[in-house]
Formats: C-alpha cells, structure tokens, sequence
C-alpha cells in the first residue's frame, strides 16, 4: 500500500524539519507548501490524503486557505496548526468543519498522534462504505433488471450517483471498479430502455413518456 501522502502548509516551513524528517521516518510522504495558493494549486494536481495548514500565514490566512480548499475537496483532512488559543478563531475553524487542530509549539509525537487518529477514523469510515456497498451491489443488479419506466430510471440514477459519491474517494480501486461495471451494465440498459419506447414517446402514444422538446411548449 502506498504511503499516507501529508501536505504541510507554513511559511516558516525552513523551521519544521526535524518535524518532517520524522514523520518521513515514520514511512508518511510529505510535501511542501509556503502559503494557501501554492497549496491551492498543489492540491489540484495531486492526491493528498492529510493536511497540515498553519493558521497565521502572510496573504491567505490559514482559515482562508481551509475555506478554498474545502470549496475543491470537502473530503480531504485538515489539521490547523496555530500560535493562537483565541476561543474566536478555534470557533471560526471547528465551524469550516476542520478534522483536528494543535497548538505550537507542536511536537513531532503530537503530529503523529493527530495523524493516526485521523487515518484510524479515516480507514472505519471506508471499510462501512465498503460493507453497505457489497451489501447493497445485489439489490442494485436486480434493480436494474427490473427497470421498466422513467421514473424507475430517475429513481435507480439517484442511487447509484450516491454509490458514486460515496465510493470515489476510497482508497480501494477494486470497489470503485466494480461500480463501473454495474454501472456500465445499468447504462447498456437504459439505453435499450430508450431505444425501445422511444418512437412511441414522439408519437405521444404512451401515458408515461418524459417531457420531450417536441412536446415541452405545447
């Protein structure tokens, strides 16, 4: 299994590397940013499965830079680090939805407990999506066999939307692959669905037909 990917956020990154060469140490890939742009866009182009953020930080602050990165990707951690215990600004953080929060001086043991609770929380959370979508993977092959009109479709692509969202973001490539497939054999369905109700829809000879630009200003 790959190693837990840490983007660390600070300007005075420089100061922290005994910190980063134990948590490389400790087997964690850490990557560097000195402020909330370059994490950004850092971000954007990389799989990140933790982060680091400093809270006072030149341009960005670190609430600022967590409120644009949440915008991106709601789904990654964040650990805010900061020099300040002003009840304000750890209500400003706790209510952005960060996982965890340490006061510097931090510790390079303090850091490492903060990351394995966050990945021990992390890996429960995937092995229940896990669980209830192989619990689920049966229901969804016979729902798709059973299909038969429009809202039927809606209904069964609301679901499995859910099961997309749910499962992009697991580490485990073998659940998301399956979805694929399911999903690959739901769309060869509907498509034979509408190849064989389409002509009638167009003549308005069916009582369930979904609203079709022929018919939408009548």
């Amino acid at each position: 299994m790959d190693s837990t990917r840490i983007l660390w956020v600070d300007d005075e990154i420089d100061h922290l590397k005994p910190h980063i060469l134990f948590l490389e140490n400790k087997g964690y890939n850490v990557s560097l940013c000195t402020n909330g742009l370059d994490a950004l866009e850092y971000v954007k182009n990389n799989r990140i499965d933790i982060i680091l953020l400093d809270e006072n930080m030149p341009g960005l602050n670190g609430i600022e830079t967590m409120d644009k990165l949440k915008q991106y990707d709601s789904s990654i951690p964040i650990v805010m680090i900061t020099k300040n215990e002003a009840e304000q600004i750890m209500e400003d953080a706790i209510g952005r939805k960060i996982t965890d929060y340490l006061i510097k001086p931090v510790n390079p043991n303090q850091i490492l407990i903060s990351l394995k609770k966050i990945l021990k929380t992390k890996n429960l959370v995937e092995e229940k999506t896990i669980e209830s979508y192989q619990k689920e993977y049966i229901k969804i092959s016979n729902s798709i066999q059973r299909v038969s009109s429009t809202e039927d479709w809606i209904k069964f692509y609301k679901k499995m939307i859910f099961w997309e969202l749910e499962l992009e973001n697991l580490e485990d490539s073998a659940m998301t692959e399956i979805f694929i497939v399911q999903m690959k054999e739901a769309n060869l369905k509907f498509s034979k669905f509408i190849e064989n109700n389409y002509a009638n829809w167009i003549k308005n000879k069916s009582s369930n037909s979904p609203v079709l630009s022929n018919t939408l200003f009548k």
